[in-house]
């Protein structure tokens, strides 16, 4: 079980690294027109923060695709498909969080950083998963008394998104990023 989940978390970084390198090649336009995409991009991480906080709803966002299938047994190639899967069709939890960290990637003066920012973001979504396959019961029993929590997890979320847009919509961003 270690072992399928361990490959179905290897196609998510390679899925995301894979899409920062072409954010970040388009990053190289991005540059000429920063000024005025930042303001766009600070109104788009707005909305998403809206999203979060439940005062602006996307039905996009809440769409679901499953594939439901009868398969006895599983296998690395399979685990590794699945994951390919999940990192593209896990919309309504992770479209919003992705499509910043994108807009982010295509903002970085280089291919390298916008893949390494992809990269660290894809950790950060794998990694949980395999320290939840390695300890699945205390997990399941954790996921289900921090259930009740959620729900402000997403508000500092989209509080924090918010703010973030902000930031990007007035220029503050990049003050930041130029004096750190």
């Amino acid at each position: 079980m270690l072992a399928s989940r361990a490959a179905s978390c290897w196609a998510s970084p390679r899925c995301s690294s894979r899409l920062g390198a072409g954010a970040s090649v388009l990053g190289q336009w991005v540059q000429v027109h920063k000024s005025e995409l930042s303001i766009v991009a600070g109104l788009v991480i707005i909305g998403f923060g809206l999203h979060f906080l439940g005062l602006l709803r996307v039905p996009l966002l809440y769409r679901e695709a499953r594939f439901h299938a009868r398969v006895e047994g599983a296998s690395l190639a399979g685990a590794y498909v699945m994951g390919l899967a999940f990192a593209f069709g896990w919309t309504p939890c992770i479209g919003p969080v992705l499509a910043t960290v994108l807009t982010l990637a295509a903002n970085e003066a280089s291919l390298g950083a916008g893949v390494r920012l992809l990269f660290v973001y894809s950790l950060g979504l794998g990694i949980p998963f395999i320290l939840a396959a390695v300890a699945i019961g205390p997990f399941i029993a954790f996921l289900q008394r921090f259930r009740r929590h959620l729900g402000r997890v997403e508000m500092v979320m989209g509080a924090a998104a918010g703010a973030d847009g902000r930031a990007h919509a007035d220029g503050l961003a990049q003050l930041v990023r130029r004096s750190g």
